[in-house]
This record gives structure tokens, sequence and C-alpha cells, in this order.
């Protein structure tokens, strides 16, 4: 196992430097090195407990592989291999075929680190294949947002960089254990990075606009899997670490509600979907014991959602009333909403049920109503017009991106086969009823337009500063324990 994990570590980057040489063969290529991921995500189900590999003493490479790890690369091969089918007809040049598989394979790695540093140099890889992808249009809006993306998670890298060097101060170990019994200042300084790299919390205000201006294949890959790579490390140090447990959980509730909150008054289906990535982030951390599986399902719904949004004959929600879209699409639409709203016989259900089971009491409330702030959020899709003649530019590579996807989250209904239980199956449905009743007679009117003044690049830095005190807070708190335990 340790010899195949070192190939298929190595294996993206060679196959990415590659495909210059072969730039015909660029899309074979890379559903080659997406497909043996998902075949070694696979393997990973069948490890009975946790693989640890050491590779150079303590100032090297600390990998760890368990079921955790399996739910998030599974995520990742699932989500490339739909871009991929997406693009399969496009004019997508070899160049982004390069950046796509160097970003599937950091990535990757990200989901095994569990030292600081090996994950810092995964994290900066991830940063500059996602910039290339954010800029690949090459137009004036696409750089900036790109290099406005850059610029910020360089920033919080910095941060995070400090904090590790703090880490190896205490225990002459770049390890995630090594959190525990390190100064307060470095979990805040590596917690700040992370949070900032994942998109949440106030911290991931950069997130709305720079997911909902790139191209709509890159879009489902930075809210299906890159974004993820900043929460992984926080469910992993939490379920590590004891005493940052209920940090992440705290983060979590905070970032659930941040996000619903905007999205239920978004008018614009990529900043609806941005923001609701935020939420949905959150729904990851309050539960770290579970949080594989609840990534898995989001991962599959955000990606389909933004695949379908890119066909749509409108990206405001007020013009997409009066344009029915073809039925066909209008269907699939409605799958992914049903899923990631927590329907029955999708695993968007099974995903919230466990979550929900997994919540600390001090949790439950929050989390009930960031739920039923995502009903009201995907009414806006579900009852949009349809029709068999309805307008909707749909490509050639949608149809097998999205059977992908959605067949996905069919099959992924089955890991937990337990939530089907009356008392389980009722209270979301409830919720769901909830949401609809509540679009349709308060929101679907609702003129409010919510700032975006903390978007703004010159806020963005001062957000962190903000966050990093208010982290300061939490880990010298003696009382944060007591309080969440």
């Amino acid at each position: 196992m340790k010899a195949l994990t070192i190939v298929w570590i190595a294996l993206p980057l060679f196959i990415g430097f590659s495909i210059y040489l072969l730039p015909n063969m660029a899309r074979y290529l890379a559903l080659g090195v997406a497909i043996f991921s998902l075949g070694y995500a696979l393997k990973i189900f069948n490890i009975e407990s946790l693989l640890e590999f050491q590779l150079l003493d303590n100032f090297g490479v600390i990998l760890s592989i368990d079921n955790l790890s399996g739910f998030f690369i599974l995520t990742n091969a699932l989500v490339t291999l739909a871009v991929l089918f997406y693009c399969w007809q496009s004019d997508k040049t070899a160049f982004f075929y390069t950046q796509i598989i160097i970003l599937h394979g950091s990535v990757n790695a990200t989901f095994i680190c569990a030292d600081f540093i090996s994950l810092y140099v995964a994290l900066e890889v991830i940063s500059i294949a996602s910039f290339l992808l954010i800029a690949y249009p090459r137009s004036d809006r696409s750089i900036w947002v790109g290099l406005r993306y850059l610029f910020v998670s360089n920033v919080a890298m910095l941060f995070y960089l400090v904090g590790a060097v703090l880490v190896y101060q205490s225990h002459n170990s770049f390890s995630f254990a090594g959190l525990k019994g390190s100064p307060p200042e470095a979990i805040a300084l590596i917690f700040l990075g992370l949070l900032a790299k994942g998109g949440i919390f106030v911290s991931g205000l950069w997130l709305p606009l720079t997911h909902s201006e790139s191209e709509t294949p890159v879009s489902a890959m930075l809210s299906g899997v890159v974004v993820k790579a900043g929460v992984y490390p926080l469910t992993r140090c939490a379920l590590m670490v004891s005493e940052v447990d209920p940090i992440v959980r705290i983060f979590g509730a905070g970032t659930a509600l941040l996000g619903v909150g905007f999205a239920v008054f978004e008018k614009d289906t990529k900043r609806m979907l941005a923001f609701h990535t935020v939420s949905q982030l959150g729904f990851i951390l309050a539960a770290p014991e579970v949080g594989g599986f609840y990534a898995l399902t989001h991962g599959l719904v955000k990606s389909a959602l933004f695949l379908i949004a890119g066909v749509l004959p409108s990206r405001n929600f007020k013009e997409l009333k009066h344009l029915p879209i073809h039925t066909p699409v209008w269907i699939a639409l409605v799958m992914a909403s049903f899923s990631i709203s927590g329907f029955p016989l999708l695993s968007g259900f099974g995903a919230k049920v466990l979550t929900m089971k997994n919540l600390l009491p001090w949790q439950v409330i929050a989390m009930n109503i960031a739920a039923l702030g995502t009903a009201i959020s995907f009414a806006k899709f579900i009852f949009l017009p349809h029709s068999k003649t309805g307008e909707s530019k749909v490509k050639a590579g949608l149809w097998p991106a999205i059977i992908l996807l959605l067949g996905g989250l069919v099959l992924a209904n089955g890991i937990y086969y337990e939530a089907y239980t009356i008392k389980n199956t009722i209270k979301p449905l409830i919720t769901i009823f909830l949401g609809w009743l509540a679009y349709y007679f308060l929101f679907q009117k609702a003129m409010v337009k919510l700032p975006r003044t903390a978007e703004n690049f010159d806020h963005l830095i001062g957000v962190m500063s903000l966050m990093l005190m208010f982290l300061f807070w939490l880990v010298l708190s003696p009382g944060i324990r007591g309080v969440t335990g």
C-alpha cells in the first residue's frame, strides 16, 4: 500500500507535465489519472484500520490514510471525472488539462497529509493551479479574480506557516498531533490559514466572487473539491486532538448559518450556490467524525448544480421565472436540489441525518436553522418553470457528467441505509415543507439586498485580522471546552 500511495501521489504531477509532450492525448491522460484515483479511493475502504507512513523521520512526510481520507479522495475522483466529461468535446487546450490534473493531484495529497509542512506544500500548489484555471479565459476580469484569490490565499498561508514553525519548536515535529500542547498562538495561526483556505466563516468571504465568476467547470472543481483541502485538515485535527474539536465545531455552526443567511436572499444563481458552499462546509465541520460522508455528498451535488447553472438561460432568478427551462435540465436540477435539501432516496438525506445525530446539544438549534435555510434556498430552483421546448444552452458533455454525479448521489444513498426509519424520514420532510412555505410566502417576494462591502478586496485582509483575534480568544479561553463539551 505504501508503494501504491507514492505512485498515486506522483502520477498526477508526472502526467500533468507529460501532457505538454503529448497534447493530442491530453483528455485521455487526464481521464486515466482520475480513474486511477477512483480505484485508489475504493481500495482504501477495504482497509480495516488507520495506515500511517513516516517517510523521512521528524523532518519529513507523515501520511495517514483511513475511511475519512477515502471519502474525500473519492469525491475528488468523481468530481474530476465529471468535469473532464463536461469538457470532453470543448476546445480546452492541453494547458487546461495540465492544470486540472495538477490540481487534482495536489488536492489528493492534502487528504492524506498528517504533517503541517507537507500540507503547506500541497496547499500552495493548489493555489497556483487554481489561479491558472480561474484566469484561463485571460480576460481582464478573470485575471483580476484570480490574482485576488491568489493574494488572499498566500497571505493566509503566511500565517499558517508561522504557526507550523511554532508547533515544531514545541515538539521537534510538524505532525498534526503536535497541536496538543503547542502554544495557543500556533493553533490560532494555523487555523486562520486553514479557515481562509477552505472558505470558512468570514475568512471565506473571498469565495462567492471567485466561484461565481470562474468558468463553469472551474466553479464545479472549486466548490466540489478544492475548498475541502482546507476543511479536511481541520476535520483531521479535531479527531486527533480533542482540545481543538470544540473550536472546529464552533466554526462549523457559525459558517453554516453565515452562508445560508446570504444564500436565501441572493438573486444570482452562481452566487447563491457559492454562498451555499460556505454553508455546507459548516455541516462537515459541525460533526467531524462523520464529515467524510457529508463531504462526498456535498461535492457531488454542488458540482452538479454548478454544471447545470452554467447551461441555464440566465443567472438571474427573477429572469428565470419568465424563461422556462428545458424539462430534462429541470429534472436534473430538482434532483440535485432535493439531495442537498435532505430529501429521502438521495444521499443528502443520509448525510444530513448522520450529521444531526452526531451534533453536540448546543449545536442542534443552529444546524436545524441552517437546514431550514437550505430548503428555502433551493426552493428557488425547484419552483422554476419548465417545458419540453424550454430554453437551455446544453453542452454535449453535460449529460455524461450529470449522470455520473447524480448516479453517485443515488448509489451513495446506501452508505447509511440505517437512516431510513419513520422518525428520521419525517423530520427532514417537515423541514423541507416549512422551507418551501417560507420561500413561497416570504422570501420569494423579499427585496432584501445584503451588502457586499466585506467581500471587497481591501476588506478581506482586515477580516483575517479580526478572525485572528477571535481565534486567540477561543484558544485562550479556559472555559471553552467546558461550555461546548
